[in-house]
C-alpha cells in the first residue's frame, strides 16, 4: 500500500484516475452500477474522512427529502444527518475536482450529457437507516447519475449498515454493499431502487448525483 504522505491531496494519478474511470464506464454500460472496493484514492478518501470528523455537530442537520420549499423531514423514510459539500475546504474542493474529471470522462465515453454535481457527507448513527427509494424518478430528468464513497475502517457484517441495491421493483434480495473504506459505488438514478440498512456504528460516506440541465426560462437547475 503506498504511504499517505506520498499522495497528492487531490486525491491521487492521472493515469490510475483514468483506468479507474474506464472501469466505471465498463460497468455502467454493462449493468447500469459500478461496485469498486478501495477504488477511491486514500489520501482524498482519508483527507474527506479527517474533514467529515472535523466538521461540527452544528453543521449536519437532518436529513430529508426533497429540496428548497419541497424539503421535508421524514423519519420514516430516513434518520441520517447530512452537511452538503460547497468546496470551501480544500478536501471537499479536491473531492469536486475529482468528481469533475469523472463527469468529464464518463460525458466523452457514455454520452450521459451529465451538467452538474451535488454532495453531501452522511452520518449514519446506531439504528439509523434510509429505507428503499429511488434517487430520481424516471422521466424528470434530473438527477442521471448517483455516487456514494465510504469512510469507514474495519466494518463487518455484524455492524450491519450495507447499501443494498435492487434491479427494478420487483427485485427482494438486491446486492449488498458493504460501506468499507474506500469503496465508491455508482449507478443510474432512476433505474435502481435502494436503501440503507440500520447500522450498530457510526457510518460514515458521501452521497452524491450528476445532474442533466433542465433550466427552461425563468426556472434555474439546479435549484441555488
Amino acid at each position: 500500500m503506498v504511504a499517505l504522505q506520498q499522495l497528492p491531496s487531490s486525491g491521487g494519478d492521472k493515469t490510475n484516475d483514468e483506468t479507474l474511470f474506464g472501469l466505471i464506464a465498463q460497468d455502467l454500460e454493462n449493468q447500469g452500477y459500478s461496485i469498486r472496493h478501495g477504488a477511491l484514492p486514500e489520501g482524498l478518501a482519508m483527507s474527506l474522512f479527517e474533514h467529515q470528523q472535523d466538521l461540527a455537530s452544528e453543521a449536519f442537520k437532518k436529513a430529508g427529502i426533497g429540496r428548497g420549499e419541497n424539503y421535508l423531514e421524514n423519519e420514516f423514510v430516513r434518520t441520517d444527518e447530512i452537511c452538503w459539500i460547497n468546496g470551501d475546504a480544500e478536501a471537499g474542493k479536491n473531492w469536486l475536482d475529482w468528481t469533475a474529471n469523472l463527469q468529464s470522462f464518463l460525458n466523452r465515453r457514455l454520452f450521459l450529457g451529465l451538467f452538474s454535481f451535488e454532495s453531501h457527507f452522511a452520518h449514519y448513527r446506531p439504528g439509523d437507516y434510509y429505507k428503499r427509494h429511488y434517487d430520481a424518478f424516471r422521466g424528470e430528468a434530473n438527477r442521471v447519475l448517483s455516487v456514494v464513497a465510504y469512510f469507514n475502517s474495519d466494518w463487518t457484517v455484524a455492524d450491519g449498515g450495507e447499501l443494498v441495491l435492487y434491479k427494478d421493483d420487483h427485485d427482494k434480495q438486491g446486492v449488498k454493499v458493504m460501506p468499507l473504506f474506500g469503496t465508491l459505488v455508482t449507478f443510474l438514478s432512476e433505474e435502481f431502487p435502494h436503501e440503507v440498512l440500520a447500522a450498530k456504528r457510526d457510518r460514515h460516506s458521501i452521497a452524491g448525483w450528476f445532474r442533466v440541465n433542465t433550466s427552461v426560462f425563468d426556472r434555474v437547475d439546479p435549484p441555488l
